[in-house]
């Protein structure tokens, strides 16, 4: 679920530089899935689109691929206005978040 091949590669293995992008994540997404939940129960979906655009890149670091996919899937179904899997979707999507999280504090505690 977690893969942190590229962060290992970009931080060139320091442990010191892992440790702050993986707090950076830890401390950071919490809030963005905290609006994406604010703007699916408003239906703003524009900016329900921006904040799950924003966190790919932030996934991806991480090596979460199966969330990063669910991001791009919410924002293609804003885009094509298909609102009603969102709400399925988006809770997915914010479980496999706090399943990552669990991983992270832990890949963190051993570094």
């Amino acid at each position: 679920m977690v893969d942190l091949t590229f962060l290992e590669k970009f931080t060139k293995g320091d442990s010191v530089k892992m440790k702050r992008y993986i707090v950076m994540y830890l401390t950071e997404t919490p809030t963005i899935f905290e609006k994406i939940n604010e703007f699916l129960q408003n239906k703003d979906w524009s900016n329900l689109a921006i904040c799950a655009h924003s966190l790919k890149p932030q996934v991806e670091f991480m090596g979460i691929i199966e969330l990063k996919e669910m991001l791009v899937e919410i924002e293609n179904n804003v885009k094509n206005e298909s609102f009603k899997p969102l709400h399925d979707l988006i809770q997915k999507a914010i479980s496999l978040h706090l399943k990552s999280m669990t991983i992270l504090r832990d890949h963190l505690d051993k570094l």
